[in-house]
């Protein structure tokens, strides 16, 4: 049970760093020209980022009142890691491309902290954690459900309002529709591997099946 309440604090601190991290993030992008309230809440890393918290903190406290994970928490904890990491796989790439562009994106402290610093460390809860579920690999469809609505969203609400929380998901900055369309593909195709991937972890080294819940198994 020590080694369970360990996580369970470590999940707290997460938490508030997410929670820090979003504020911080907050009153930096007050600062930009163009912020609008309703933008700040349209980006993919925001949305996840309020998620992962949400969740984190909840699987913080099943942890002090359970001696394991019910099933439908892990599946939750499994979508919100994959979308932060998706989120820093998809920012990383757009820093290293605009320094390769002769252009530069200011990365503060906030930001580092939302698209890789927490990512990281949610990926290490997610690998050593003993306590979590067998998952299924029909969640794999669940997990990209999201994504795949935000996409719908945004390139929707894009032409209204005349914004894009994303270069890429605009047609006028890139060489048309077609890419786009393969950047999303592309963005897909990343979600559904990382969650694979951590479907994958939960099928390696394991307790005891009879100390593990089942399938479905409420809190």
């Amino acid at each position: 049970m020590k080694t369970r309440t360990a996580f369970a604090v470590a999940r707290l601190g997460l938490a508030a760093v997410g929670l820090f991290a979003l504020i911080g993030y907050f009153y930096y992008t007050l600062g930009v020209a163009s912020f609008a309230m309703a933008n700040f809440f349209s980006y993919f890393t925001v949305q996840s980022a309020i998620a992962s918290v949400a969740v984190i903190l909840t699987a913080a406290i099943v942890a002090l009142r359970r001696p394991i994970d019910p099933a439908w928490l892990d599946m939750l904890r499994a979508m919100v890691t994959t979308y932060i990491l998706v989120s820093g796989v998809v920012y990383g790439i757009i820093v290293w491309q605009s320094s390769s562009a002769n252009y530069s994106i200011e990365v503060p402290w906030s930001s580092q902290l939302l698209h890789f610093v927490i990512p990281a460390c949610a990926l290490i809860d997610w690998m050593i954690d003993p306590f979590k579920a067998r998952l299924p690999w029909k969640y794999l469809g669940w997990a990209i459900v999201f994504p795949v609505l935000w996409l719908v969203f945004t390139l929707i609400r894009g032409p209204i309002v005349g914004w894009y929380p994303y270069f890429f998901l605009d047609a006028r900055q890139v060489s048309g529709p077609g890419e786009t369309v393969s950047y999303c593909l592309i963005i897909v195709a990343i979600i559904t591997g990382i969650a694979a991937l951590l479907t994958w972890i939960t099928r390696l080294k394991r307790m005891p099946r009879h100390l593990l819940p089942p399938w479905g198994s409420a809190l």
